[in-house]
């Protein structure tokens, strides 16, 4: 029996040893947006990482769906105030004289 097995890894076949190209995490941190749609499908794609490759493209698929929810979300909210219009330098209408 291998020193580096429990009896229970023993019976199960496994080495206790992570395979050569077994799926492993990236590290590549994700840096929060403050906007909860977009941080919550972000921190989905880290389901990749325990995944081998071709399970990958249900998580993006899933990640893009999710993004262009949000983008979307934007586009239907009713808007704001009017932003204020730049000043040209030339009073405005009802500031003239009107005289006759």
């Amino acid at each position: 029996m291998d020193d580096d097995l429990t009896p229970d890894a023993a019976a199960d076949g496994a080495t206790g040893r992570e395979e050569p190209g077994g799926p492993a995490p990236l590290g590549v941190e994700r840096t929060p947006t403050g906007h909860p749609a977009v941080d919550a499908a972000l921190h989905r794609l880290a389901d990749a990482d325990h995944l081998p490759a071709d399970g990958h493209l249900a998580v993006y698929e899933d990640v893009h769906r999710e993004l262009r929810e949000a983008l979307a979300a934007l586009d239907a909210r009713p808007p704001g105030p009017p932003a204020p219009s730049a000043p040209t330098g030339r009073p405005s209408p009802s500031s003239y004289d009107h005289r006759s």
